[in-house]
């Protein structure tokens, strides 16, 4: 009696490779993790943007005899978008004119509202500035003092 070999995989075989490969692709999404990596750079994002904005509020400070502009407060609020209404906000628009200090007023890339940036700014007593991002991503605190 003859036999015929059939060549092929069997079932188990087949699915045996299907696991396999879903576990290391599991793996892999797991290792990309892509909504951590979105919050990692809208918060490098946000540190530009506080840098930005601290350093045009000390180069207008510079040219001002020390005087940093007469809206910040002691009470830490919301900045103004450039040409935004500012009732209740920090108007800024004074980095803003002519363009001469920053070219517009920073947003915050998922918290900014209808008129303001997401980023905040006051000073202390002692005449230090700083501006922070409250809405960071992922447990991060991003805030700048000088």
């Amino acid at each position: 009696m003859l036999r015929t070999l059939k060549k092929g995989f069997t079932l188990v075989e087949v699915l045996l490779v299907i696991a396999i490969i879903a576990i290391l692709a599991s793996i892999v999404i797991l290792a990309i993790n892509p909504p951590r990596n979105i919050s990692s750079a809208n918060n490098a994002q946000r540190w530009s943007n506080v840098n930005t904005v601290l350093n045009a509020i000390h180069q207008y400070a510079i040219d001002n005899r020390g005087q940093v502009p007469s809206t910040i407060t002691t009470v830490s609020t919301e900045i103004c978008k450039t040409g935004a209404s500012c009732a209740g906000l920090i108007d800024l628009s004074v980095l803003t004119d002519q363009e001469r200090y920053v070219l517009k007023i920073p947003t915050d890339p998922t918290s900014a509202s209808a008129n303001g940036t997401g980023y905040f700014v006051n000073k202390d007593a002692y005449g230090r500035i700083t501006v922070n991002a409250p809405f960071a991503e992922i447990g991060d605190t991003v805030t700048v003092s000088r």
